[in-house]
């Protein structure tokens, strides 16, 4: 019995940018596969490193937000959170984005893991964090373009919330299935 998995990365023989513009960048990669063929065209997205936060008040609230989401034309609830600046530590990153959508700030930050949007086409990361004891520091600071509104729920809100697929955000649903699971307020 072979212990060892075999290889199955591909090898990226060359790659050229198809389209590189913000939040639209498309590279072709032409790849061998471990089997020796050649794969002509891959298509991959490549998208900045992204954070989002489970964040609970010092009165154990959950504080998430409202916003449109023209891709889907829909507006939807959310984990705040948003994009790694070049150079940005993750840490320092959630708490920025926390506090300019929420005007919310914890000094109880805790890594609860990392997941793919789709491992298959992106290239980036999701990081998710539990921000506890949060306090209302600030109003929001939000880009020009920006609207979005700060919800507080209760935990069994929240609960609900993702029974009921109100959170349509699968990253964010994620996020806070993750968060509940290490507060132990999740049940199998």
């Amino acid at each position: 019995m072979n212990l060892e998995p075999r290889s199955m990365k591909w090898k990226v023989l060359s790659s050229e940018y198809i389209n590189k513009v913000p939040w639209l960048t498309t590279r072709k990669d032409v790849c061998e596969l471990p089997n020796g063929k050649i794969m002509k065209a891959y298509y991959v997205q490549e998208f900045p490193t992204w954070v989002t936060a489970f964040v609970l008040t010092r009165e154990n609230k959950v504080v998430l937000v409202r916003q449109y989401r023209h891709g889907l034309g829909e507006v939807c609830i959310e984990t705040p959170g948003g994009v790694v600046d070049e150079g940005e530590n993750l840490q320092h990153a959630i708490l920025r984005e926390v506090k300019e959508e929420t005007g919310y700030a914890s000094e109880t930050v805790e890594y609860i893991g990392k997941i793919s949007p789709n491992p298959s086409t992106n290239n980036n990361l999701m990081h998710m964090f539990l921000l506890q004891n949060a306090e209302k520091v600030s109003e929001q600071n939000l880009d020009e373009t920006e609207d979005v509104e700060v919800l507080i729920y209760t935990i069994d809100d929240v609960k609900k919330l993702l029974k009921e697929n109100k959170i349509m955000q699968s990253l964010h649903a994620s996020c806070i299935f993750y968060a509940l699971n290490k507060i132990g307020a999740m049940t199998y």
